[in-house]
């Protein structure tokens, strides 16, 4: 029987929840060694050593596999040190705060031999390679551009759910909780993958029009436009500011047809010139802690190592250091009550988003917002 690997999870509230429960669920494969919270562990074996600082945790116990879900400062110096200390390491989104510290941590995994896999769940889907080969293949001719459309909703509550939300930077550490950045920072993540950006030289320009409807520090409602090695552009149009929330989407623009990749659902839809409908394929989806898992016992590749987020660190590095978002224009602004929650809605916002999708350029191009 083989030996079970032993598992340290760092941020074990909220989201890092999910972590411990994937962790305990994989018993057969998995053991859960220890876990690190200034909050306390929360519920978890008796035989899991608890820890308040992730550094003494790395420090304390021999891991096989470091997760780590703190905050985002902390992600280069945690996860070096685990790679050090010889533990693999699955790192929250976003992976790193600079350019500087994707490289410091990429040589910091060639040195140790050992891997980082992200946590952009997105890429663990078949249909992103699937995506990537039919958008070469001709089928819809050359591609013009690609693009991302994300359109969910958050309240006003959610930009209060913690000290450091609704923050690009605080304290003078990096926070980078904007549209682009956090929620749905998997709709760029993906674009690129399906655009073959995979490291930082790969981006050439960032044009980011960040706006906000809600009173923060960072951005709500945003588009940017990005041009690539090569001179390919993907234009996002994101926002939590919608009505309701719609499953977003990488598009891939032909010049005789386009295709829609729903990468939450894991479905291809491939719109064809001459064809009124479209073809839609669905794909299996790996979780990216047992694509992990599989690495170490077998020397699979990941489909989310580190080297393959370079791209989407430069995009961050660009929106936390360009200039801070505006107000979008309070006539559009308009507030909704719903339950115990109040919701700041731009009214054309959905239509905005996708404008900028299929023209490629920003709101400020378009004269939108």
């Amino acid at each position: 029987m083989t030996e079970r690997l032993r598992v340290g999870i760092a941020g074990v509230h909220g989201h890092g929840r999910s972590h411990v429960e994937a962790t305990l669920s994989r018993a057969a494969q998995l053991d859960l060694v220890a876990v690190a919270d200034p909050r306390g562990g929360g519920e978890v074996p008796a035989t899991t050593r608890v820890f308040d600082d992730a550094a003494a945790m790395i420090a304390g116990v021999d891991l096989d596999i470091a997760i780590l879900s703190t905050p985002i400062p902390t992600h280069t110096e945690l996860a070096r040190q685990a790679l050090a200390r010889g533990a693999h390491v699955l790192l929250e989104k976003p992976p790193v705060p600079s350019v500087a510290d994707h490289h410091e941590l990429q040589r910091a995994v060639d040195a140790a031999s050992r891997a980082v896999q992200v946590g952009f769940q997105s890429l663990g889907s078949a249909g992103v390679p699937a995506a990537a080969e039919l958008a070469s293949s001709g089928t819809i001719g050359e591609v013009v551009h690609y693009g991302a459309v994300g359109l969910w909703s958050r309240s006003e509550e959610y930009w209060r759910r913690a000290p450091w939300a609704g923050h690009r930077v605080i304290d003078g550490r990096l926070v980078a909780d904007g549209v682009v950045t956090n929620p749905l920072a998997h709709a760029v993540a993906t674009a690129f993958a399906i655009a073959g950006a995979v490291s930082p030289d790969d981006v050439v320009d960032v044009d980011a029009d960040l706006r906000r409807a809600n009173d923060i520090a960072t951005d709500d409602t945003s588009s940017l436009v990005v041009t690539l090695r090569g001179g390919a552009r993907l234009a996002a149009g994101l926002a939590v500011t919608a009505p309701r929330r719609t499953e977003p989407y990488v598009l891939v623009r032909g010049t005789r047809g386009h295709l829609v990749y729903h990468y939450t659902l894991d479905t291809l839809h491939v719109f064809r010139d001459g064809r009124r409908l479209p073809r839609t394929y669905e794909f299996a989806r790996v979780a990216l802690l047992d694509d992990l898992v599989a690495h170490i016992r077998d020397g699979a590749d990941l489909v989310a190592p580190l080297a393959r987020t370079g791209a989407f660190t430069r995009v961050l590095e660009a929106v936390v250091d360009g200039p801070a978002p505006i107000p979008v224009d309070p006539r559009l602004v308009r507030s909704e009550r719903r339950g115990a929650e109040t919701f700041r809605v731009v009214d054309g916002v959905a239509d905005a988003a996708e404008a900028v999708a299929w023209q490629g350029a920003t709101f400020r191009e378009l004269g939108l917002l």
